[in-house]
């Protein structure tokens, strides 16, 4: 497994559509493999394979309750609405506020090609809807409601918790 590097917004791959994967073998594993160790190096919940310069429909998502593999995903269902700031590995340094679905359902193949369906609220409704768009070239930034700093989204979350 290597850590792969991380492309970062100006870079026209991030504007590209990915292609969908059709051969599941020891290439994509090592891909799959290399994406979980990049995102866990770099501290992030997802990373879509075009963010390390591949141009296929692969995830991989982990927010707090184990890996997820996202081969070819399709959103199927969504429902309810949250509105929350986000960050992203290849803008790194810079979060926005970005309006999503609060529930999301969707079909996706794991590594050996079996579809099977996952279900997300929340963080994890957030991170597939963030990490479908990258495979269709969209950054949060293009639905972004506004910036904020990464002090604006500590003093909310402190006053949350309080």
């Amino acid at each position: 497994m290597a850590i792969r590097k991380i492309v970062t917004l100006g870079d026209d791959v991030l504007r590209k559509k990915s292609r969908p994967v059709v051969k599941f073998d020891e290439k994509l594993w090592q891909l799959l493999d290399d994406m979980k160790d990049t995102m866990i190096k770099a501290d992030g919940v997802g990373l879509a394979a075009v963010q390390v310069g591949v141009l296929r429909r692969a995830i991989v998502i982990d927010v707090g309750d184990g890996l997820i593999e996202l081969i070819n995903p399709e959103i199927i269902e969504t429902s309810g609405e949250q509105e929350g700031s986000e960050g992203c590995l290849s803008l790194p340094g810079r979060y926005g506020i970005v309006k999503r679905p609060n529930y999301v359902k969707l079909r996706a193949q794991n590594r050996k090609g079996q579809w099977r369906l996952y279900e997300g609220t929340e963080l994890k409704a957030r991170c597939f809807c963030h990490e479908i768009d990258h495979l269709d070239g969209i950054v949060y930034k293009d639905k972004e409601i506004k910036e904020v700093t990464a002090e604006e989204i500590l003093a909310d979350r402190k006053g949350k918790d309080d």
